[in-house]
């Protein structure tokens, strides 16, 4: 038995709203122990409703549906269901009753084509929404030799994520569901590519309890480890094994699980080592010290930074040599080096990091394309690094500066665990 979420909503197709109710019913479902395979939006168009309940039908036996339970003329949600099942509507006076006393808790009246949410198939149950004018229902009815379990939401996410805590859930739980959980944890790695990860723990991705699968997003990539079981307790001895495998073969690649940021991993081992460090930067215009700043109490450990675009300002503050400049250029090796310990003596920190590069969309030549990026790394035994990195020309220039400033942070916290 596995679950579909339904969403309806012309809105949703065109993009106007955003579908967070999705993302919430998935884990919902997933915390039950509720397999489900497939979401569906359809705009709100009876024969295409139609059309999406035929298939589900056939391949799910829970069908959640939200949105479309409004008064207005194109909410054809509950219409929808009950014509596709040939059952008639009944209005059911205890609805009317409370969709009255909420209006009158603000001193309106109901108006009429509010009694088009009081109606329901005949043999459904009423999922009550305790806050808006729209209930629901639940209705468990037999079609094509199985029985379908269908339950109705708003599209308000507030309400409807009410409505599930309150019924919806001890109502699956009644049916037996809830007997097992699945339980997931995410690994998230820096400093790798997806193929390359798959290829380090390919040997795991055959595993069926707990399972493992990879996602990539900007600069990172990420590891889902999850597990069916009875507890969390239990779901996580079965994740723990092989969580700790995964970081074995990734050694540094490896920077944090779940909700761990780059920025908070960094912001722990300054503070336990009770360090600070200084940023110097051209090409990210303070988007490095932004992140940096992103976390309560970084005054502990972040001193400041220089936005240093001009060589002027690179030769002022940051001690950039004007030879330097004129036989390497801005966007080199010695300049992002010199940049790193200029911020680092400047400010008088122990680290100090130095970016310099081509974020476009113009500035780009043959021998240093829009994308090229160096960064220089001052360490508090005395030495200078950089490192040069190409993250290509056809991308965005926020993109661009995006990677370079978390690239830079990588590498702090890679010096941080190895020096």
């Amino acid at each position: 038995m596995s679950a579909e979420i339904i969403c309806i909503g012309t809105e949703l197709l065109l993009g106007d709203i955003l579908n967070t109710n999705c993302h919430y019913l998935a884990q919902e479902l997933a915390s039950l122990g509720i397999p489900h395979y497939y979401q569906t939006v359809v705009g709100d168009n009876l024969k295409r409703i139609h059309q999406v309940i035929e298939v589900a039908t056939q391949r799910s036996s829970i069908l959640v549906f939200t949105g479309g339970l409004g008064p207005t003329p194109d909410d054809l949600t509950t219409e929808a269901i009950a014509s596709f099942f040939t059952t008639p509507l009944e209005e059911k006076p205890e609805i009317i009753a409370a969709i009255k006393a909420k209006f009158a808790s603000v001193g309106r009246e109901m108006t009429a084509n509010n009694r088009k949410q009081a109606l329901i198939p005949v043999g459904a149950k009423i999922l009550p929404n305790p806050t808006g004018t729209a209930p629901g229902m639940i209705w468990q009815i037999s079609y094509s030799g199985k029985t379908l379990t269908i339950m109705t939401f708003p599209g308000v996410p507030s309400e409807m994520h009410r409505m599930w805590r309150e019924t919806a859930v001890p109502f699956l739980k009644s049916q037996g569901w809830g007997q097992n959980i699945i339980y997931s944890q995410m690994l998230r790695f820096r400093g790798i590519g997806e193929s390359a990860l798959a290829t380090k723990v390919e040997h795991l991705f055959a595993l069926t309890n707990p399972t493992v699968a990879p996602y990539a997003s900007k600069g990172e990539v990420r590891l889902r480890i999850s597990a069916k079981a009875k507890s969390e307790t239990e779901a996580m001895a079965l994740i723990k094994p092989v969580a700790e495998e995964i970081q074995n073969i990734t050694g540094l690649d490896y920077f944090g699980k779940d909700e761990d940021t780059l920025e908070a991993v960094v912001s722990k081992l300054l503070r336990d080592r009770q360090e600070a460090v200084a940023v110097a930067e051209s090409c990210t215009g303070g988007g490095l010290g932004s992140i940096l700043t992103a976390i309560p109490g970084s005054s502990e450990y972040f001193l400041g930074g220089i936005i240093a675009y001009s060589n002027q300002v690179k030769m002022a503050l940051l001690a950039v040599s004007e030879e330097t400049l004129d036989q390497w250029g801005a966007v080199s090796h010695p300049v992002a080096q010199q940049m790193a310990q200029g911020a680092k003596q400047k400010l008088n920190t122990d680290w100090g990091i130095g970016v310099t590069g081509i974020a476009g969309p113009d500035g780009g030549t043959e021998t240093k394309p829009v994308g090229l990026v160096y960064i220089g790394l001052a360490s508090p035994d005395g030495q200078v690094a950089s490192f040069e990195y190409r993250f290509g020309k056809d991308r965005e220039r926020s993109l661009i500066r995006y990677l370079s400033s978390y690239q830079a942070l990588d590498l702090l916290r890679r010096k941080l665990l190895t020096l």
